[in-house]
């Protein structure tokens, strides 16, 4: 099999994009681990797939380096409405995921990068709805890694964008072994499907520095969901206002939690380069 690729990335988070509207586009987890690989494959952390989809602009599917499925991805989102916008006379795009429905514009485009709007939906709060596999108040959860009586980080808040999330505040994020804890953390019995962990640093009442541990792909540089579920949990304990800078590793994203209960990610995106699929 060959197929035409773009790749692209939403900072530093690197996808191969594959535009399967006219024909199908089913891989195997063994070829989306071959390619996915960063030495001897094209590497990414994670493979997209645009397909066509009825009421809507288009559907986007979304497999981790590691071969798995996942529900959605924020800087996917973005990455995927900059292909859109190229040939849609439509200045707001609906894009359908296995997350659920979201809209998108862009901002800024040029032939290689822009600024990409994304209403996310409302976020999900319930412990149904994350899920974990016990009811549990989703705003401290009963969670602690390291010792009983002195744990390293404790009582984080749980919010599902679509896709699972759970979120640790800690007092310096330069002291996290984000790669041994968001391990642990992914495969904990607590979250039945996985989760995607995040540390986040409180800056100030606007602004947040964070890093991710994804699900099914490891550390990563960004994190659109997650910067949402990060914004999302520390409004809801009065960490934050109900929009923010979220600085993760590969730069900011900027969150918006409307009145409305919506979401709202904006940021970057750019186009490295193209190339074709093989295998």
């Amino acid at each position: 099999m060959t197929r035409p690729f773009l790749k692209m990335n939403g900072l530093g988070n690197d996808f191969v994009v594959v535009d399967a509207r006219q024909t199908g586009f089913s891989p195997t987890p063994d070829q989306v681990r071959a390619w996915g690989k960063r030495d001897g494959g094209v590497g990414f952390d994670q493979l997209i797939s645009i397909e066509s989809a009825d009421g809507n602009d288009a559907f986007m599917r979304v497999w981790n380096s590691d071969g798995s499925t996942v529900e959605t991805c924020g800087n996917a989102l973005r990455c995927v409405t900059w292909v859109l916008d190229k040939d849609s006379p439509n200045s707001e795009l609906t894009i359908d995921t296995l997350g659920g429905a979201t809209t998108a514009r862009m901002l800024e485009t040029s032939a290689s990068d822009g600024i990409a709007s994304v209403d996310m939906g409302k976020p999900r709060l319930e412990w149904s709805h994350i899920p974990l596999s016990e009811e549990m108040n989703t705003e401290r959860l009963e969670l602690q890694v390291g010792p009983i009586d002195a744990p390293l980080y404790h009582t984080p808040v749980a919010v599902s964008m679509g896709n699972p999330h759970v979120v640790f505040f800690v007092d310096d994020i330069t002291t996290v072994d984000v790669e041994r804890t968001g391990s642990l953390i992914e495969h904990h019995p607590l979250f039945p499907e996985g989760v995607n962990v995040e540390f986040a640093q409180i800056i100030d009442r606007n602004t947040i520095r964070m890093r991710v541990w994804e699900r099914g792909a490891g550390i990563t540089k960004a994190c659109g969901t997650g910067a949402c579920a990060t914004l999302v949990a520390a409004a809801r304990r009065g960490l934050t206002d109900r929009h923010a800078h979220v600085i993760m590793d590969g730069g900011p994203l900027h969150i918006l939690w409307r009145s409305d209960d919506h979401v709202i990610m904006t940021g970057p995106v750019a186009l490295e380069f193209e190339g074709t699929l093989n295998g």
